[in-house]
């Protein structure tokens, strides 16, 4: 086992290949992190995860470890000067490492995907992810991440009329 960093990246890369054995492309781009709501919007349903998806069995706490490294990681590579912070000091390092981006700011990529499993798409992480980082990449917002939204609301409209819970 290496230092919390060097497993943030192996498990950055490993949740790369993992989505894409779904179809879900990962490429270090800010717009692939629309790919990581997308996948969250397939796999849980009301804060639970669905019984057929990836996340239904318990111990799925390193797939949202690895998914909130890939988020970090894709920050770094797109924004010069940002890195992560640990402290091996706390009894949860991997809970609580933060990124420090170019102007001072920090961010906790691995506690807002927790959040996003927890608490639906009111904390998607691609709108998060732009509002943090537009000043450095000047990139403009991908609309495409509202036709995710969509579709969500699609499959939820089709639910049968007689089921109440």
């Amino acid at each position: 086992m290496g230092t919390l960093k060097e497993d943030i990246k192996s498990q950055s890369d490993w949740i790369v290949k993992a989505f894409a054995a779904d179809n879900f492309k990962l490429d270090y781009t800010m717009d692939s992190i629309i790919e990581v709501d997308r996948f969250f919007a397939k796999n849980i349903r009301n804060g639970q995860p669905r019984k057929a998806g990836r996340l239904a069995k318990k111990g799925f706490g390193p797939i949202l470890f690895s998914i909130g490294s890939y988020v970090g990681e894709t920050i770094i590579k797109n924004i010069k000067g940002s890195e992560w912070v640990t402290d091996y000091n706390d009894p949860k390092p991997e809970l609580h490492v933060s990124l420090k981006l170019p102007d001072g700011g920090e961010i906790w990529p691995i506690q807002k995907v927790m959040k996003r499993f927890q608490n639906g798409s009111e904390d998607a992480i691609y709108p998060y992810v732009h509002a943090v980082t537009k000043e450095f990449t000047n990139q403009p917002f991908n609309e495409q991440f509202w036709t995710l939204t969509e579709e969500k609301e699609e499959q939820e409209k089709s639910k049968a009329w007689w089921r109440f819970w």
